[in-house]
């Protein structure tokens, strides 16, 4: 199986996106460069810098699933039935959106209704080797309490969102979580790149 990793662009005080959802400025950099890439699925383009670029091509070419929560799910409008990265979304939710679904027969989406673990276990399934990413902090905060995460992937943008908004993990039930000594630090412009092991 491949790795279990949260990602998230985050701002420099720790939040993913405001109370109501909205992003602010934390995707900013996605947009402030001179290497033009599609997305995975091809739905626009980006523009980034040579680093942040080539970052984001190993990542991207890396992944075999997400899951995220229905949240998301829901702000994001299921992505009109394919993700932007182009790959299997496994989403954890309390009940099956029916009407998206067949309205979307074709839509590579499963929707876990017994938990974060069997989300995982079910997103593994579809990833073969390649990595899993959990998106959304809810979810995130999740699996590092159950131990189900082997990485964190930050793109940290330096912008102070304020007090009240949504954190990448929030309180977690052990109170705290020790991760390892960063294995990749890519500078771009406005934007830092990093990943940091799951300490067992």
């Amino acid at each position: 199986m491949g790795k279990v990793v949260a990602q998230a662009n985050m701002s420099l005080d720790g939040y993913v996106a405001k109370q109501d959802n909205s992003i602010g400025r934390l995707f900013d950099w996605l947009q402030n460069g001179e290497v033009e890439m599609p997305t995975p699925a091809g739905d626009f383009a980006i523009h980034l810098t040579p680093q942040s670029a080539e970052h984001l091509r190993q990542w991207t070419s890396s992944l075999g699933a997400l899951v995220c929560g229905r949240t998301l799910f829901d702000v994001a409008e299921g992505w009109r039935g394919r993700h932007t990265l182009d790959v299997p979304v496994v989403v954890v939710t309390h009940r099956v959106p029916t009407e998206w679904v067949e309205a979307h027969p074709d839509a590579p989406f499963d929707f876990v209704t017994d938990g974060v673990e069997a989300a995982i276990v079910r997103a593994q399934e579809l990833a073969g080797d390649k990595v899993v990413a959990v998106a959304g902090g809810t979810i995130a905060r999740q699996c590092l309490d159950l131990g189900l995460l082997d990485e964190v992937a930050v793109d940290l943008v330096p912008v102070v969102m304020g007090e009240g908004n949504r954190p990448f993990f929030g309180q977690l039930a052990s109170g705290e979580a020790v991760l390892g000594n960063p294995t990749t630090c890519v500078q771009g412009d406005r934007v830092t790149h990093l990943v940091f092991p799951v300490s067992p």
